[in-house]
């Protein structure tokens, strides 16, 4: 978790000395880190009284083929790449971005899956 109000220092490398203290819709949340595995969801209430579905685990992806705008739930194998950060391939964690192996071919992941509980991809052509 971590504090998202202003930054500490001017452009010029001075302090900043904010007039008021922390408030409680600056606070983060923890990250959710969706990996590969037997699905696992968590609801997180947020402000206004709604609520976001994290997924925590997934194993599954509906992936849309761009060339003939099918799509379909197919199972994750591995995660093959993400830049999001290296060592979150390692981990094996699915963010935006990243490039899973699935069974019918390479996908990239198009949503958040720790925002929207499902994760959603589309078919990368084959090389």
């Amino acid at each position: 978790m971590r504090w998202q109000g202003k930054m500490g220092r001017k452009p010029t490398g001075g302090k900043l000395i904010l007039a008021r203290g922390k408030r409680k819709f600056e606070i983060g949340r923890e990250q959710s880190d969706t990996t590969i595995g037997e699905v696992r969801i968590k609801k997180v209430q947020i402000r206004g009284g709604m609520e976001k579905v994290r997924m925590l685990r997934g194993n599954m992806v509906a992936v849309a083929d761009p060339v003939t705008g099918m799509s379909k739930m197919v199972k994750i194998e591995t995660a093959k790449e993400n830049r999001a950060n290296l060592h979150y391939m390692r981990r094996s964690i699915l963010t935006k971005g990243a490039i899973i192996k699935t069974e019918i071919g390479d996908a990239r992941i198009t949503n958040r899956p720790g925002q929207d509980g499902i994760i959603n991809a589309v078919l990368l052509p084959s090389e």
